[in-house]
């Protein structure tokens, strides 16, 4: 089916970065987010590159839609900060249509992830580039868990992959710290660490399941 048929949904898209990408790939797109700072900076975004995307203001737990209104749903690096996983996993469940896709990533709460997403990424100032106290070790998912929610909400979940950075972990410091000390840009530290699909799960993982 031609993506232009489908329509798309992104929960807590931020400053519309993915939305534009969907958007770009022929979706019928929707991105929704609390911030409506965030919106704005969207929208006028949107509006420079001539993506048509609607952008609405809510939250995950209380999606601003119909029932069945959706083909997709992407909830990417947001299932870590919200406040009730299960009723933001109902709401999705609720505004996608049956057969309709979620893709999802999120964090591992693991020993590993303490480490490197909240001591090196936020705490550590020689290395950090998170604002401290961005995340919250206690609130990442474990991808057991996330599956609990999913099967409950009537998904079957298809696949879990885990998400690494291309580098080892001493250059990935060694980027860290040249992007610590103003030498590199987010952007181009995202272009150095370079993530992609791995079967180490400890950290980041993605996934997507399939409303029954």
């Amino acid at each position: 089916m031609p993506t232009q048929s489908l329509k798309a949904l992104e929960v807590g898209c931020g400053g519309g970065i993915l939305c534009e990408q969907i958007a770009g790939m022929g979706f019928q797109t929707t991105g929704m987010d609390p911030s409506e700072a965030a919106l704005a900076a969207a929208r006028a975004h949107a509006t420079k590159t001539g993506k048509k995307i609607e952008y609405v203001e809510g939250s995950g737990e209380h999606l601003p839609f119909s029932t069945s209104s959706f083909d997709v749903v992407f909830c990417c690096d947001v299932l870590e900060h919200v406040t009730d996983l299960g009723k933001v996993i109902a709401e999705i469940s609720r505004v996608l249509k049956p057969g309709g896709h979620f893709f999802y990533d999120t964090i591992n709460r693991t020993p590993i992830s303490k480490l490197v997403a909240i001591k090196i990424w936020q705490d550590w100032k020689m290395f950090a580039f998170m604002p401290k106290d961005l995340h919250v070790w206690e609130m990442f998912i474990k991808p057991r868990e996330l599956k609990k929610h999913l099967v409950a909400r009537g998904f079957d979940n298809k696949d879990i992959k885990g998400l690494a950075p291309a580098v080892n972990p001493i250059t990935m410091l060694y980027y860290l710290r040249k992007r610590a000390k103003g030498q590199y840009s987010i952007a181009q530290l995202g272009q150095k660490l370079k993530l992609r699909e791995s079967r180490d799960k400890s950290m980041l993982y993605l996934g997507w399941a399939v409303l029954s």
